[in-house]
């Protein structure tokens, strides 16, 4: 019998954005009824909290520091091992549709941003095939491409991610104003959500029934800006929307809660002092209203409801050709969004459960016992896991382990904790961006174990290598209390500090930085 996989990930999604992980807003019924047949993980994290390392570690089965894409900007080498090349060389047919983003956008020599304008379609990085597709109209991804030639006026309609200045845009839409918000007029069926689905069918519709295969369908929302189809916003009201619980209601006591953290935070929150390229730069998330954030809520929403409807027609064209039951299908994200969290939006050096939190579904190919693990595991497991269910030997190169099926086996297996690594050069003001004199660096290591986070500070531009964050999750879900510098908690500190830095590689890697996203 072939042996079939398909890995499903979206950009930018939150734990709590899906109905079976507590969601109570968008509907998600496709993804639910995968993890009700499945293994829902409760607690897997991710390796990096942007798109580049993340994406890096999940095709590599490596830690950030190890494949050497330590930041946005950093291209994986073509040359790196991973998982897709390695299924290829053992017989499986394999292909990635959608986001790739293993190298910048703004790179123009790149071949990943060069393939759509010469009708290349691979093979390349392993995949026998490839189509691409960007949440923005940047790097000339087979998408853009196919818009341009067949709808070029719609392309208008999207947002424009880069400002007069050069810069990424910080203008705002909607009803409220709200940063990276642009209702799109784009007809819901030209929109990326569904092109991803319906190039994921017909790749699909061209393999034969004995292939062995691997599919990486790759969504680029919930990722800013949030410009989807206007016809699809009546969905999710903004205005009956209920702010979180996580969102402190006032500035004062966002303000106080900012202040229980490393420095950054609170000039994240003003925006005094801009540390990572994730965040626009005329963006001042202290003035960001109720109801802005309510729309920007509101919309995510409805981008997560598109994305689930794509998934079902997936899942819908693999149950008629009498396949579905016959394949691992995982679903998963890059990594996750503030969306609101302590007043902040976006992603960056924030070592907290809304950025590293995943949601994370594997259905196997054969009937399982439906299992909820809350044993920690990591993006990093996924590409072991490919290599186990095709037979084959995980190779020296991965640092992970193949998934747990419950809580039992991870036990058995050594699951206890998973890292998180962030490495960041921001240039300052009117310097240039590959000058990495005068930058403006961060350096977290992350460990959670045992329902706590701890996070190093290592020594940088702005730390001195004392700080960090140590939170209880378990009696502070909504990591409000730091306490790292707690008198009755600084055993516990280096007792987690000690097992973090045993589970990282002693050498660190870092590839050369080449361009901003």
């Amino acid at each position: 019998m072939a042996r079939r996989i398909l890995l499903i990930t979206t950009d930018q999604m939150r734990y709590d954005a899906l109905r079976c992980n507590g969601g109570t807003v968008a509907r998600t019924p496709a993804i639910d009824a995968l993890a009700a047949q499945g293994i829902r993980f409760e607690h897997a994290h991710a390796q990096s909290v942007v798109c580049m390392p993340a994406r890096a570690t999940i095709i590599t089965g490596q830690l950030p520091s190890t494949h050497g894409v330590w930041m946005n900007g950093v291209s994986l080498p073509e040359d790196h091992p991973n998982v897709a090349r390695y299924l290829n060389e053992h017989g499986f047919r394999t292909a990635l549709i959608g986001k790739a983003h293993f190298d910048p956008w703004l790179l123009g020599h790149a071949r990943e941003n060069r393939m759509a304008a010469t009708d290349d379609f691979g093979p390349h990085r392993g995949f026998e095939h490839m189509e691409l597709a960007n949440h923005f109209f940047l790097g000339g991804s087979h998408y853009q491409v196919w818009m341009g030639r067949n709808h070029p006026d719609w392309m208008k309609a999207f947002y424009p991610i880069v400002g007069t200045d050069g810069r990424q845009n910080s203008l705002g839409g909607g009803d409220t104003g709200a940063v990276q918000l642009w209702p799109n007029d784009v007809p819901r069926g030209l929109y990326h959500t569904d092109w991803v689905a319906d190039r994921t069918l017909a790749y699909l519709d061209g393999l034969a029934d004995a292939d062995d295969w691997f599919v990486w369908m790759s969504f680029p929302d919930p990722h800013h800006p949030w410009d989807p189809p206007r016809s699809e916003l009546a969905r999710v009201p903004w205005r009956d929307l209920t702010l979180p619980d996580r969102y402190p209601l006032t500035n004062d006591k966002r303000i106080e809660l900012l202040d229980r953290k490393p420095h950054h935070w609170r000039a994240a929150y003003e925006a005094t002092q801009h540390t990572n390229v994730e965040m626009p730069p005329g963006f001042v998330p202290a003035r960001m209203t109720a109801d802005q954030l309510r729309e920007i809520e509101a919309t995510i929403h409805v981008e997560n409801e598109l994305i689930d409807e794509a998934c079902g027609r997936v899942f819908d064209r693999l149950s008629a050709r009498g396949w579905f039951d016959d394949v691992d299908v995982f679903f998963t994200t890059d990594h996750g969004e503030l969306q609101g969290d302590f007043g902040l939006l976006f992603k960056g050096p924030f070592h907290v459960e809304s950025l590293l939190r995943l949601p994370f579904i594997w259905r196997p190919a054969r009937a399982c016992e439906p299992a909820v693990v809350t044993k920690p595991v990591g993006q990093l497991d996924l590409a072991p896991t490919f290599c186990a269910l095709a037979g084959l030997e995980v190779p020296d190169w991965m640092q992970g382990d193949p998934l747990p099926r419950s809580d039992a086996d991870a036990a058995a297996r050594g699951f206890e904790r998973v890292v998180t690594e962030w490495d960041s050069e921001h240039p300052r003001p009117g310097a240039a961006w590959l000058d990495p004199a005068g930058a403006v660096t961060v350096t977290l290591r992350t460990l959670y174990r045992d329902d706590h986070l701890c996070t190093v500070y290592e020594k940088s531009s702005l730390y001195d290598g004392t700080e960090g964050e140590l939170y209880d999750l378990r009696n502070d879900p909504l990591a409000h209390e730091n306490l790292w510098s707690d008198p009755s908690r600084q055993a516990l500190k280096r007792a987690l500090v000690e097992d973090l830095y045993a589970a990282l590689p002693r050498d660190r890697n870092r590839s050369p930085r080449t361009a901003p996203v």
